[in-house]
């Protein structure tokens, strides 16, 4: 798989990133591999806090909309960060 391919599927899902990290292009799409790897885990904090009403379900919103974004910007092939969480670097 192309760089864009593989930053494009480590945004779908857990499994999606698993499989760009194994048989994609890592050295080109490293920054994605990691904006998804970040969003992910961001996503499985967002389902064990979501039954707190109201906080839980804007937190659930915001990563989901940040999963969008980065997904948006891997189609465009644009190295962009999503918003809060693109500072934080898991894997280099």
């Amino acid at each position: 798989m192309d760089a864009k391919t593989t930053g494009i599927i480590a945004y779908l899902t857990f499994i999606g990133w698993v499989l760009a990290l194994c048989l994609g292009d890592k050295e080109g799409a490293k920054f994605h591999i990691n904006q998804a790897l970040v969003v992910n885990l961001f996503g499985v904090g967002a389902f064990v806090i979501g039954w707190i009403p109201f906080i839980g379900w804007l937190y659930g919103v915001f990563v989901l909309v940040c999963g969008i974004m980065g997904l948006i910007f891997a189609c465009q092939g644009e190295e962009k960060e999503v918003p809060l969480l693109g500072k934080i670097i898991i894997m280099k």
